[in-house]
């Protein structure tokens, strides 16, 4: 297996990164001196494919577990499923020693995590992450939320996980739609922080999209998201400064996924169409060239652009942007590139740039929708 460290002092933890790995967990938890006992917080869709191996595993280890299920979907991802979450740990008698293991996508990470976090006003959790959106961002970096009707992750806090054990071939069983999704934030960090990730996705994007790379090209290219986002993270671990860059395309995108009440896009369809807007902003800011956003726009294309956004109001969507969490005294933050693989945070974005960016957007939604999943 690769391991990526995630330095934060007396907070640190590893990645591991393998491929038919999932069924080491046991020993891997019991290693690090995790709790003797452990609720692992899944959904029905992926319990039917995972779960006996990881409590079998962690059983095998000596580890006494509890099974906690919620709905599958954004749209449950909510303080309601977070108290229901609450009560089956209590009921189970889980303490201050026992350990959650998330085993999921996105949603479940973030919101088991949240609970974590505050469930006896802290215990461990471990990340084991099954959705490709999942590896490459969602389990990395201690970010941990709920949404609200208002803004999505608008509830949660920061709490690093004490492991995070990522099985490539978990990404098998994911509809082609969720693999492009997740390969969104892929693009987005090539686009902020690594331009040979930019040509290397130039090259084998449609391989990545069907999982046909190598197995040894899928665990380099699931490693370097998770080395891209430690080394930021390691950096700024509140997002303080330059862990906003992780953001870009999601001003727009996060906002997108609101207004349509989270069910309408997948995450990473949503960012998407936030990083072509913002990058129609930088064009109009003239902070980026035309020749590279052509570029950028090129790569995002092969994704397969979300279809819809063109009949939602400009007006909606600018609201639900005015009530989200990056906003800072009342002003809206944009990440915006100055050319591929290095951006920044603006603050200075106007409301006619905000509207064209948005409309672009709106255009390149029209051209082409979405392969179904």
């Amino acid at each position: 297996m690769e391991t990526v460290r995630v330095e934060l002092g007396e907070r640190s933890y590893d990645i591991l990164i393998g491929h038919g790995c999932l069924e080491s967990l046991g020993a891997l938890y019991t290693e690090r001196g995790l709790g003797k006992s452990a609720a692992i917080v899944t959904n029905p869709t992926v319990a039917a494919l995972y779960l006996d191996g990881v409590k079998r595993s962690l059983e095998a280890a000596g580890v006494s577990v509890t099974v906690v299920s919620v709905p599958d979907g954004e749209s449950y991802k909510t303080i309601e499923t977070a108290g229901q979450i609450y009560g089956d740990l209590i009921a189970a008698g889980i303490d201050r020693k026992a350990c959650i293991v998330t085993l999921g996508g996105g949603v479940v990470g973030d919101m088991a995590g949240f609970v974590a976090a505050t469930y006896l006003r802290g215990i461990d959790f471990v990340q084991v992450p099954t959705t490709l959106e999942a590896q490459v961002d969602a389990s990395v970096g201690g970010k941990t939320a709920v949404d609200h009707v208002l803004g999505k992750n608008m509830i949660g806090a920061f709490h690093q996980p004490r492991l995070v054990l990522m099985d490539t071939a978990t990404l098998k069983t994911l509809p082609e739609r969720e693999v492009r999704a997740g390969l969104a934030e892929v693009v987005k960090h090539g686009l902020i922080r690594d331009l040979d990730l930019v040509a290397f996705l130039e090259e084998h994007i449609d391989e990545a999209a069907t999982l046909t790379l190598e197995v040894d090209q899928l665990n380099w290219l699931i490693g370097q998201q998770c080395r891209i986002k430690a080394g930021v993270v390691s950096a700024d671990e509140t997002e303080k400064g330059v862990r906003e860059i992780l953001n870009y395309g999601h001003t727009v995108g996060h906002a997108l996924e609101v207004v349509t009440d989270y069910t309408c896009y997948k995450h990473g369809e949503a960012v998407v169409l936030g990083m072509l807007a913002a990058g129609k902003i930088a064009v109009d800011k003239g902070m980026w060239s035309e020749a590279e956003f052509a570029r950028q726009n090129a790569l995002l294309k092969r994704l397969e652009i979300s279809g819809g956004a063109q009949d939602l109001a400009v007006e909606d969507i600018l609201d639900r942007m005015s009530s989200d969490k990056k906003v800072r005294d009342g002003v809206i933050r944009f990440v915006l590139p100055e050319s591929i693989g290095q951006v920044v945070s603006r603050d200075d974005v106007t409301r006619d740039e905000m509207i064209k960016g948005i409309q672009y957007m709106q255009q390149c939604s029209a051209e082409k929708t979405v392969i179904s999943s």
